[in-house]
């Protein structure tokens, strides 16, 4: 395990299984309107870990002669059973490769399957729906937009917990803002009702919406345009969504978390999570999101540092902070299990880890 840094609200070393409890009964009092006195006597949690906690680069266990490519698609099925991961096939995309992108493990890193072979350009997005279907976005990637080669990408895929493909969403390889086509797709949720929302987009010669389906895939509605405001976005990288169905939007290239109801009316913004590249909130309605490009060396998004905040979802309060130890890692993917570990993928990094505090 390498070493690393962890700030937590209460500062006292735990196991994971406590720092879930613990992180759980916090959110209770914040949510019966106590007062944490604890939040104003630490320093900001969105800028200075402390503690050590470890990070295991071996726990996925790969196929033999396997290496992980970038990798921002990490997701969890809600029962915990098992992880899936959306590979770049050993690279930074998939072109002219016969790799499968789509690997599964069961809850100690074990492969049990891998598919999805020769359908993707740059895999990208991944969500696990409550049935254990499994939801992933090709984008394309940016330097491709004006020479794909191939019929790939800008397209939303379902597949059984199997492989089967189940609903393919857009066009392969054609790009647009219809109700039938996506311009680099990042991300993809499905509701509790099965309606489908997809975030479409990767900068800003690609789309900048949300656009939201029914569980037949029939087109609803969109919003969104490229900017700054209230329900504008530039790059919505990853969605969440909460206990009371409300939508979080990571819109990475403007700092902050966006959150709607799931008819698009604009409901707040938070700009305590860095730039958010992917977010994940779990069964006690914890927020965790990845920050993959915050630096204060390279003055993007001064003030912040990569890696992974959690806080709640009531009131937006950053309880602690992983920080990523390698400056150029890029945390895109992230998890957490029921006994308090955290997973996370990167793109630049090539890597999957497991966060656990130490004993």
């Amino acid at each position: 395990m390498a070493p690393g840094n962890i700030m937590e609200v209460n500062k006292f070393q735990r196991r994971p299984s406590q720092v879930a409890s613990s992180l759980l009964g916090i959110l209770l009092l914040v949510s019966s309107g106590f007062s944490i006195n604890a939040f104003s006597q630490v320093t900001d949690a969105r800028f200075t870990p402390s503690d050590d906690y470890g990070i295991d680069e071996a726990f996925f266990k790969l196929p033999p002669g396997r290496s992980v490519g970038a990798t921002s698609g990490l997701g969890i099925h809600p029962d915990g059973s098992s992880f899936w991961v959306f590979d770049r096939c050993g690279g930074e995309d998939c072109r002219g490769s016969d790799l499968a992108p789509i690997m599964k493990f069961d809850r100690d890193g074990n492969h049990l399957l891998s598919f999805g072979a020769n359908l993707f350009q740059r895999p990208h997005g991944l969500t696990v729906d409550r049935d254990g279907n499994v939801w992933v976005t090709d984008d394309v990637g940016s330097r491709d937009i004006d020479t794909v080669s191939e019929a790939k990408g800008h397209q939303v895929f379902k597949f059984s917990p199997e492989g089967e493909l189940l609903m393919t969403l857009g066009k392969p390889g054609i790009s647009g803002d219809g109700p039938d086509t996506f311009n680099m797709p990042s991300a993809v949720l499905v509701a509790p009702n099965g309606d489908i929302f997809v975030g479409d987009g990767h900068g800003p010669r690609s789309n900048a919406r949300i656009v939201k389906f029914t569980s037949r895939g029939d087109y609803l509605t969109t919003w969104g345009s490229f900017g700054e405001g209230p329900d504008q976005f530039h790059t919505p990288h990853a969605l969440a969504m909460d206990s009371a169905g409300r939508l979080f939007v990571g819109d990475r290239g403007n700092k902050r978390v966006l959150i709607f109801d799931q008819s698009g009316n604009f409901l707040d913004e938070w700009t305590q999570f860095g730039r958010p590249s992917g977010m994940y909130i779990d069964d006690n309605d914890l927020l965790y999101v990845a920050d993959s490009s915050s630096s204060n060396t390279a003055q993007s998004n001064p003030g912040f540092e990569e890696g992974i905040r959690v806080g709640n979802v009531r009131d937006g309060r950053v309880m602690f902070f992983i920080q990523d130890p390698d400056a150029s890692g890029t945390q895109e993917g992230v998890v957490a299990d029921s006994d308090g570990n955290i997973y996370g993928s990167l793109t630049a990094g090539m890597a999957l880890r497991k966060y656990s505090l130490s004993e």
